[in-house]
């Protein structure tokens, strides 16, 4: 499809409506509706469903227990090294480096705050100026449970409402700052070298995030920016923890403060990752 008429048409259809109604087809339990669309979409996607803990796709109750479905427990070994930051997710890297002058790279010619992505936090954006992120894309296949970087225990949650544009690249190139446009949930951690964020960014048919403190956290009932806070409850993570998860992929952002962690060179944009791979260091 030309690029122009693919971003004319997210603009024109009803985002919301339409990722509400996919939404209610991903969870049906009817064997007529999720025993036609889990074949197709393994075979559309050619989903390795080997690393999967359960391998026969219709077994699934329905077309999101099948989306978010758990690995076999050695298919994706966490780095143990406790100098390391792990990668979030399965996927591709979007784009990764230095957060300057308060404003992340998103694509060539496009870029956006660290202000908007956190939802306005001014006294929360400081703590990230200056600081490193990495972007993760999750496609179709992936698998889209979303785990900790780095240990950590949950300060606070920020749900953010907004819109539901495509996120792939096309759209990530011609969407002016789209990541802090989209619906997202924003997770911050305390960790023993700062804060750490981990922003979950919803999309198009993107049907729910999910945290493990939560449960379902988006679509969102209100279109108020909403802070919930967590000091006092013990939600503290090792680096490999699940912590949220995608019903319908995303994107998922992770921000450090200034000078805690170093990119590892071989991880430029388009560089598949796999979850719980080093793909940082820590800076001592």
């Amino acid at each position: 499809m030309n690029p122009s008429l693919f971003i004319q048409l997210q603009k024109w259809v009803p985002q919301h409506g339409l990722s509400r109604l996919v939404g209610k087809f991903a969870a049906s339990q009817k064997p007529f509706i999720k025993n036609k669309i889990i074949p197709w979409f393994v075979k559309r996607y050619q989903v390795d469903m080997s690393l999967a803990q359960e391998t026969n796709p219709l077994a699934y109750a329905s077309f999101n227990d099948f989306f978010t479905r758990a690995l076999r427990a050695d298919a994706r070994p966490i780095n143990a090294d406790a100098n390391t930051i792990v990668c979030p997710a399965d996927g591709a890297i979007s784009q990764l480096g230095k957060i300057n002058d308060g404003r992340i790279f998103q694509a060539k010619g496009q870029d956006y705050s660290v202000l908007e992505l956190l939802g306005g936090e001014q006294e929360l954006a400081n703590e990230f100026m200056e600081g490193d992120f990495a972007t993760v894309y999750l496609s179709p296949k992936d698998y889209h449970r979303v785990h900790m970087p780095f240990a950590g225990k949950l300060r606070c949650m920020i749900s953010v409402p907004g819109e539901l544009f495509s996120v792939n690249t096309v759209t990530a190139e011609n969407i002016p700052r789209l990541f802090s446009r989209n619906e997202r949930v924003v997770a911050i951690f305390d960790t023993t070298i700062g804060p750490m964020a981990v922003v979950l960014v919803g999309a198009m048919i993107v049907a729910g995030i999910e945290t493990v403190w939560d449960g379902q956290v988006a679509p969102f009932a209100s279109r108020e920016i909403a802070v919930s806070q967590y000091p006092y409850q013990n939600f503290s993570f090792k680096k490999g923890d699940e912590m949220g998860r995608f019903k319908l992929g995303s994107t998922a952002i992770v921000l450090f403060a200034k000078n805690k962690i170093r990119w590892f060179e071989k991880f430029q944009a388009t560089t598949p990752t796999k979850m719980g791979e080093a793909f940082a260091e820590v800076v001592r």
